[in-house]
């Protein structure tokens, strides 16, 4: 996709957030658009950025001004080293940059993911095997955080390898929910989304990318947060 097109795609999603009111993409809001591409921030994530900063902004009451993209780009920017950390790419096709990982202590982690899944629990994916692993794991992470708080050495590396136990265990649930179709569809969209990356990447280093962007997508359409902690 050239860099106006990925400008113009967001210009419009922009407008759809901001009820029809058209606000352009042009001077230096284009020159740090065309950045985020040729950066590789898939044009899903960028919305998803965009909606995150409108989901909070209404938050607040009655607008007051329509949204302009520069506002939505500390929340796209951290999407984006999320999503290059879970799908193993860094800036130049190496190692994520861990340096930009905000960590935060394991208790809160695990409030947060059992908060995002049990608000996730009624969401669109409704099936009796889905509820249930989700029920599953809300009940799981809820002994672990008792564990969590004093965990020290192997008792702390215990939980965390349980952790991701569980996400991989979720995210398998949640690809057992897609069609076949729909699941071509979301591996084409993974490849699109490591595209940029894939020139300076192994043939084995393009395939498990690949598969944690498909995995990403999968998640983020199952409304999955993250459950494995590093």
């Amino acid at each position: 996709m050239q860099n106006s097109e990925y400008c113009r795609e967001l210009e419009g999603y922009l407008c759809q957030k901001n009820e029809g009111h058209l606000i352009r993409i042009v001077g230096p809001a284009f020159e740090r658009v065309c950045g985020w591409a040729e950066q590789g921030v898939p044009l899903a994530l960028a919305k998803r950025g965009i909606d995150q900063y409108c989901d909070r902004y209404y938050a607040k009451g009655p607008r007051r001004r329509p949204v302009r993209i520069e506002f939505c780009e500390a929340d796209i920017l951290d999407l984006f080293d999320n999503w290059r950390r879970a799908v193993g790419v860094g800036a130049e096709g190496g190692s994520p940059d861990e340096s930009s990982h905000r960590r935060d202590s394991l208790p809160a982690h695990l409030d947060r993911v059992i908060a995002r899944l049990t608000s996730r629990r009624g969401g669109p994916w409704r099936s009796e095997g889905f509820d249930a692993a989700l029920a599953d794991a809300v009940r799981e992470l809820d002994t672990m955080r008792t564990a969590a708080r004093n965990a020290r050495g192997h008792e702390r590396t215990r939980v965390l390898e349980r952790l991701s136990a569980l996400d991989a265990r979720l995210t398998a649930a949640a690809i057992g929910e897609i069609d076949g179709e729909t699941a071509r569809a979301m591996r084409a969209a993974a490849q699109e989304d490591i595209a940029p990356f894939a020139a300076r990447m192994t043939a084995a280093d393009r395939e498990s990318a690949a598969a944690a962007a498909f995995e990403r997508r999968v998640r983020d359409a199952a409304g999955l947060p993250v459950l494995a902690f590093e």
